[in-house]
């Protein structure tokens, strides 16, 4: 069995971003904003922040190739707390969510 935690070095930029920024903030801001009891479960907003943020830090111009980046980048997947197998969101959720 693969463990994305230990392919990651230790030194890793993700992994000095994934400890110095408290992403679970996120949540609490984007609460009231989130139904539990209507609609069809959602992408984790702290996801969805993580992915654009990939994007900046990357310098890469489009959300598509950042995700097509986060298919086969282990330090990626390792960041947004999927795993191997997990199928990653689909860009234009990503996209819509952003512009929205």
């Amino acid at each position: 069995m693969v463990d994305t935690e230990s392919l990651v070095p230790p030194g890793h930029l993700l992994r000095q971003v994934d400890a110095a920024v408290d992403f679970e903030k996120l949540h609490k801001i984007v609460e009231p904003l989130y139904s539990e009891e209507e609609g069809r479960r959602s992408i984790d907003p702290v996801v969805l922040f993580k992915i654009v943020l990939l994007q900046h830090l990357d310098g890469n111009a489009s959300l598509r190739g950042t995700l097509r980046r986060a298919e086969t980048d282990i330090a990626y997947r390792w960041f947004l707390r999927y795993t191997l197998s997990e199928e990653l969101p689909h860009f234009s959720t990503v996209s819509y969510n952003f512009r929205h």
